[in-house]
């Protein structure tokens, strides 16, 4: 077994103010995402003017926190939020889905691309190769955090998580860290070249690639407390990626269809 590095959950703090390790992590990926996508965009010699790049993530940041949060109310804890709807308001409190929050994310990118008359399925397939930074990153924020822990274990690698109880666990946000993050961002960086001119291409392999690892994690992970296995065999995480790696799959056909490949 080996032993959980116990480190404080903030950076610093000055009286009641506290820059924390999670929420760094994420202002760090989505910086990552915004210099990646333009050097992306760069490299491909596409042009957007003025701010609209920064604008874009403006509204595709927007569209993750509000989404991330819904999506939370409303597939993992919805009797409670239901009988308390403005806690669903009360971000500080924790509780984000990233499934809410990546169609949250659509959402605000279909609207600006929309009403800027800019491609969204080419925004879409440059942003989506980066995403697997920001996710790999807030999977660092959980394990300082001592969050979404895994499941009760022997493996020599178990760590005992403060919240976890005094059993062993799967350190499963490193799993997710993983694969999740190294080996998806590893795989899209590799195909975001051959792939280019595949319109909705890359964000199809992302959204498949990103479900099979979340399925497969979701096995060594601690299922939600409020809502354990659904139906005995599935956690609620599983049963959403599950429809997310049939979307990916649908996505990629008509991708290669269009380029005359199928």
């Amino acid at each position: 077994m080996l032993a959980y590095p116990e480190i404080r959950p903030y950076l610093f703090k000055i009286g009641p103010v506290q820059i924390r390790w999670y929420g760094l992590m994420y202002l760090i990926g989505f910086a990552a995402s915004f210099y990646l996508v333009k050097f992306q965009l760069k490299r491909r010699r596409i042009e957007l003017k003025g701010e609209v790049l920064e604008n874009l993530y403006l509204s595709i940041i927007a569209g993750i926190i509000i989404g991330a949060r819904l999506g939370y109310a409303l597939f993992y804890n919805f009797s409670y939020y239901l009988s308390n709807p403005l806690e669903a308001f009360a971000v500080w409190h924790g509780g984000m889905s990233f499934h809410g929050g990546m169609i949250g994310a659509i959402i605000g990118g279909v609207i600006f691309c929309r009403h800027r008359k800019i491609d969204f399925l080419m925004v879409c397939d440059m942003v989506s190769v980066t995403v697997p930074v920001g996710l790999g990153l807030g999977r660092i924020g959980n394990f300082i955090n001592g969050e979404l822990f895994g499941r009760v274990t022997d493996v020599p690698w178990a760590m005992v998580f403060p919240t976890g109880g005094p059993l062993p666990r799967h350190p499963s946000q490193l799993y997710e860290l993983s694969l999740e993050g190294v080996v998806l961002f590893s795989i899209l960086w590799l195909l975001k070249d051959r792939l280019s001119a595949w319109r909705g291409g890359l964000t199809s392999v992302f959204i498949m690639l990103y479900g099979v690892f979340r399925i497969i994690v979701e096995f060594f992970r601690e299922p939600d407390p409020q809502l354990g296995m659904l139906a005995g065999v599935i956690t609620m995480g599983q049963l959403l990626s599950s429809f997310m790696v049939i979307a990916g799959v649908v996505g990629l056909t008509i991708s290669l269809k269009a380029r005359g490949r199928v």
